[in-house]
C-alpha cells in the first residue's frame, strides 16, 4: 500500500514538471493540450491521493510513514538492567538467584532457597565448579563461566584425585570418621593416592561402581543413614569390643554389663556418647570416635529431667526392676516422675539426690549391690507417665535462633558462631534443654522421637520444618530462621513458595 502511493506521487511531480510518460519534455503544436492534461491530471492525483486519508472507524489514518498509531506513541518504554559481564563476590544481581539454583542442582551447593547475592559461599562453589570444569579458579563468573554452568550438559559435582580444597578436606574427614582413611593426619585437603584408596574401599564395600572418585552416588552415600563403615560395627565380637564397652560403662553410657559383642546396647551406647561430645551421630565406633572416648576430655552421660531416648527405658527399666517406679512409667521419657524416682534411689543408695543420672548414678544402678526400694525409704514413685515439662519453650527457642542472625554458614559447622542447616538446628535445640543429637538433613526425615507434622498449613512456631535438602527453624508469622547456603549466614525469612513447593515434613517439639 506504502508502495502504491510513492507511485501516485512520482506520476504527479512528472505530470507537473512537463514531462511526458517517458520522460522527454513536450514541445510544438501539442504543449497546449499537455498542459491542459497537466492541469486535469493535477485535478485527479489531487482527488485520489490525499494528504491525510479519510478516518474510518476501526482503521488507523494513513501518513507518509503508514499507519497513524496515536494510541501507542505516548507509552513508556520499559527499562531493564542489563544482565553484568561479570559478577564478582559481594554483589547482587537478579540472575545469581539462577546460578545458585543451578549450582544447588549440580552439588556444588548445599540446597536451599535461592537469593540474588554472590556471597562467600556461592563463591567457593563457582571455585570447585571452574577447578572441575578447567576453568581459571577466580570465583568470577563471567561469560565462559556462566555458559559452563548453564550448559545443559553440564556434569554433577565429581571430585578426584589430584584435586584440592576445603570440599576434599571434608570428605576426607568423613572417611576418616568411617574408619577408610587410617588417620586424622591424611585430612590434608589434597586429594591424593591414600584418599583415592579410602574411596575405592568405600565404593567396594557398599556395593557400588569403584572408580574412586567422589561423584553423585558416592557423596549421597558418604551422609545417608545405609553406608557401611570400615570399623567396629553392629555384630562384631572382639576385645576391642569389649574394652570399649568398659571405657562407655565407666563414663556412664552402658547400662549393661560388657560382654565383647556390639549389640543393640552398644549401639545405643555408641551414639549417646557421639551425640554428647559432638561427633557424627551413626553408631559406630570408628577411629574418631574411638580417639574422643579414650581421651581424658571425653564428656562423660548425664541424663536428665526432659531426655527421651533408648537410654532413658533403660535406666526405668532398672529403677522399676528395683521398685522405684511403675512399670508402666517406662517410656523412654525423663519427666518428673522418674526424676522422682531417681531422687528416691540415690538417697536410697547414698548418693546425691539432685535426680540426674550421672557416672555414679549410672554405676550404681548398673552393679550388683543395689539397695531396693522401701515403703519406709524414700516415698512412693508412682504417677502418670510424661507428666513433665519439656526444658525449653517454642518462644525460647525461637529467640536463641534469632540471637544467631548474620552468623557465617559454613558447611558442616556446629556453631557457636558459624553453622550449616543442621548443624544449627542442632545447636539451638540444645541450648534450649532439648537433647537432641546431630542430624544432617536427610536424618531429619526420619528423627521420629517427635510429633510429625505432614501438612505444611499446619505448621507452627517452634516446629523444624524439613524440605528437600535442608532444615530450619519455624517462627511467627510464616517465617522461618535457618542457615542459609544462598545467603551465606544465619537469616530470618518468609516461608514463601519454596519452602512450600520442597516440604517434606516437620517435627513439633514441644506441645
Amino acid at each position: 500500500m506504502r508502495y502504491r502511493k510513492q507511485m501516485c506521487m512520482i506520476l504527479a511531480l512528472t505530470l507537473a514538471s512537463g514531462l511526458s510518460a517517458c520522460g522527454r519534455p513536450s514541445s510544438g503544436p501539442v504543449q497546449a493540450e499537455n498542459e491542459e492534461t497537466e492541469a486535469t491530471a493535477s485535478v485527479v492525483v489531487a482527488e485520489t491521493v490525499p494528504e491525510t486519508s479519510p478516518v474510518i472507524e476501526g482503521v488507523n489514518p494513513l501518513t507518509m510513514d503508514g499507519p497513524d498509531y496515536d494510541t501507542l506513541k505516548n507509552l513508556p518504554v520499559p527499562e531493564t538492567e542489563a544482565p553484568p559481564e561479570y559478577i564478582r563476590i559481594g554483589e547482587s544481581y537478579e540472575m545469581v538467584s539462577d546460578l545458585q539454583e543451578r549450582l544447588m542442582e549440580l552439588g556444588f551447593m548445599d540446597n536451599d532457597e535461592p537469593t540474588e547475592y554472590y556471597g562467600e559461599v556461592t563463591h567457593t562453589a563457582v571455585q570447585i565448579f571452574q577447578r572441575q570444569n578447567g576453568l581459571p579458579t577466580d570465583g568470577v563468573v563471567g561469560p565462559s563461566t556462566l555458559e559452563a554452568i548453564m550448559d545443559p550438559e553440564a556434569k554433577y559435582y565429581a571430585a578426584s584425585k589430584g584435586e584440592q580444597g576445603s570440599d576434599i578436606e571434608r570428605i576426607q574427614e568423613r572417611l576418616y570418621e568411617l574408619g577408610y582413611l587410617a588417620s586424622e593426619d591424611q585430612v590434608t585437603g589434597n586429594f591424593g593416592d591414600k584418599t583415592e584408596e579410602a574411596v575405592k574401599k568405600l565404593q567396594e564395600i557398599n556395593g557400588i561402581s569403584q572408580d574412586g572418585k567422589v561423584g553423585r552416588q558416592t557423596m549421597n552415600l558418604l551422609y545417608s543413614d545405609i553406608v557401611q563403615p570400615n570399623m567396629l560395627v553392629y555384630g562384631d565380637h572382639s576385645d576391642v569390643v569389649q574394652a570399649a564397652q568398659e571405657r562407655l560403662k565407666s563414663l556412664g553410657y552402658m547400662t549393661t554389663t560388657p560382654d565383647g559383642k556390639y549389640g543393640d546396647d552398644t549401639v545405643i551406647a555408641v551414639k549417646q556418647f557421639q551425640s554428647r561430645n559432638d561427633l557424627v551421630v551413626d553408631g559406630y565406633l570408628g577411629p574418631s570416635t574411638r580417639m574422643v572416648l579414650n581421651s581424658s576430655d571425653a564428656v562423660p552421660n548425664g541424663i536428665s529431667l526432659g531426655d527421651q531416648n533408648e537410654n532413658v527405658t533403660q535406666i526405668q527399666k532398672l529403677l522399676s526392676q528395683y521398685g522405684y517406679l511403675s512399670s508402666a512409667n517406662v517410656t523412654g521419657y525423663f519427666g518428673e516422675v522418674t526424676e522422682k524416682a531417681v531422687k528416691n534411689f540415690q538417697s536410697a543408695n547414698g548418693l546425691t539426690s539432685d535426680g540426674s543420672v550421672g557416672v555414679l548414678t549410672m554405676a550404681k544402678l548398673t552393679g550388683s549391690n543395689v539397695r531396693r526400694y522401701s515403703s519406709s525409704g524414700s516415698g512412693n514413685s508412682s504417677g502418670s507417665a510424661g507428666s513433665g515439662t519439656v526444658s525449653g519453650s517454642a518462644a525460647a527457642l525461637i529467640s536463641v535462633a534469632k540471637s544467631k542472625l548474620g552468623c557465617r554458614y559454613v558447611w558442616g559447622a556446629k556453631g557457636p558462631s558459624q553453622f550449616d542447616c543442621s548443624g544449627f538446628v542442632y545447636w539451638c535445640l540444645n541450648q534450649v534443654g532439648v537433647k537432641q543429637s546431630y542430624l544432617t538433613s536427610s536424618g531429619w526425615r526420619t528423627v521420629g522421637r517427635y510429633t510429625k507434622i505432614t501438612s505444611f498449613n499446619n505448621l507452627r512456631p517452634g516446629d523444624i520444618i524439613v524440605v528437600t535438602g535442608h532444615v530450619g527453624i519455624v517462627a511467627e508469622n510464616g517465617t522461618v530462621v535457618d542457615a542459609s547456603s544462598g545467603n551465606g549466614k544465619v537469616v530470618h525469612r518468609t516461608m514463601g513458595s519454596w519452602f512450600r513447593n520442597n516440604f517434606i515434613c516437620g517435627w513439633r517439639i514441644f506441645g
